[in-house]
């Protein structure tokens, strides 16, 4: 049977790729530092995915087994593994790196000639080009020379909304609705055949298209919800002040991204359409806290509110729901995500306008950056409370 090594045994790793994984005839071989969860899945063999929406189903993945990414029984699982896939964040990826690089030597070492391809799953720009630098860093020249020759790391756009929804064994619960592009020109030899995965020329569009889309509007869904003391996304979007700003951002970040990247315009505002109502699936709890953590890396100048913004203004395009989008970020202040605690420190230490250029990386000086901090001042009024 084909093999697939998933690194991150999380609920995207088991409710998204390794599902796929499993449902498209691979051995699944999750690779993961957490013991109580390896040994979980090695005693159990087996978990549901279970699909929470309109047509709720359950899906049985098996055939499974674990090991621990820090450990020796890695190199033996990629020397066989056909594809190897990633979930774990990207701030992990430099921590997996030295595992893989190591595997990747033992398994050249043993004269496999057979290619494999990486896919770094992440919520990131060309993550798989990432990890590849990483890996690349740690290989002999006489491994990166195989490397070229029967590694692939393809770069690919990742989307369905897994919620962390606790349960007592390994299930899980997502959406319906998911998305995989994947690279092709990344790709060594024959491409996996993985169910739901496609094949695209340029992924970098298609990941712009889900930071200007679903990642710019589950952010000001976030901060506002969070502002206005609302628990969930779907919350948060059903209420009557929050719902304009949010479509309002989207609308503006789509119109930049159409114009960046040649998208049909209708299409696009149907895409929208989508996106948002997934946000309204009632039987998903996503806490705006989960969307909203980590609020320094989000505010980013190449990131989910800001991109959005300066490319619309490269084509003189409206930002006016765009602006007010950070500021709610700006006013994120939960103690429980040490991001959001070291935001609010950085805003009374160096004011609005020090925290726009030093962490959006917008001039300090510029109108954009006086609205900003205008609309952060006005925000309670914005969200009548």
């Amino acid at each position: 049977m084909k093999k697939a090594v998933q690194f991150g045994a999380g609920n995207i790793g088991r409710g998204f790729i390794g599902e796929l994984e499993s449902l498209s005839g691979y051995q699944v071989v999750f690779a993961d530092v957490v013991q109580p969860l390896i040994d979980g899945i090695n005693a159990d063999g087996h978990y549901t995915v279970h699909i929470t929406d309109v047509k709720p189903r359950d899906i049985t993945v098996s055939d499974i087994s674990a090991v621990n990414s820090g450990s020796e029984d890695i190199k033996e699982e990629v020397a066989s593994a056909e594809v190897i896939t990633t979930a774990v964040g990207l701030g992990v990826l430099p921590k997996i790196a030295p595992a893989l690089a190591g595997a990747l030597s033992y398994r050249f070492s043993k004269g496999i000639k057979d290619p494999v391809n990486v896919i770094a799953c992440e919520n990131a720009l060309r993550a798989s080009s990432k990890l590849k630098e990483f890996v690349y860093g740690l290989l002999s020249d006489d491994d990166k020379a195989e490397a070229d020759r029967s590694v692939g790391f393809a770069d690919c756009s990742v989307d369905r909304i897994v919620p962390p929804i606790r349960s007592a064994n390994l299930d899980v619960s997502v959406e319906e609705f998911y998305e995989w592009n994947v690279e092709r020109s990344q790709i060594v030899g024959t491409p996996p055949v993985l169910k739901g995965m496609n094949l695209v020329e340029d992924v970098m569009a298609y990941e712009q298209r889900k930071l200007f889309t679903l990642n710019t509007a589950h952010a000001v869904a976030a901060y506002f919800g969070y502002a206005k003391g609302f628990d969930t996304i779907a919350k948060s979007i059903a209420d009557e002040t929050v719902f304009p700003f949010v479509m309002g951002a989207v609308r503006e970040s789509g119109d930049a991204l159409c114009r960046e990247f040649g998208f049909d315009h209708d299409a696009h505002s149907h895409y929208i359409d989508t996106v948002v109502k997934r946000f309204n699936n009632p039987y998903l709890t996503d806490n705006v806290t989960r969307v909203g953590r980590d609020p320094l890396r989000k505010l980013g100048p190449e990131d989910r509110l800001v991109k959005p913004l300066t490319t619309a203004l490269k084509y003189g395009l409206p930002v006016d729901f765009l602006i007010v989008g950070i500021a709610a970020a700006l006013h994120y202040d939960f103690t429980g995500d040490r991001q959001a605690v070291e935001l609010q420190k950085k805003i009374a230490e160096d004011g609005i306008a020090g925290v726009v250029a030093d962490v959006c990386g917008i001039p300090a000086s510029s109108p954009v950056s006086e609205r900003i901090s205008e609309e952060y001042g006005n925000f309670s009024e914005r969200l009548h409370i």
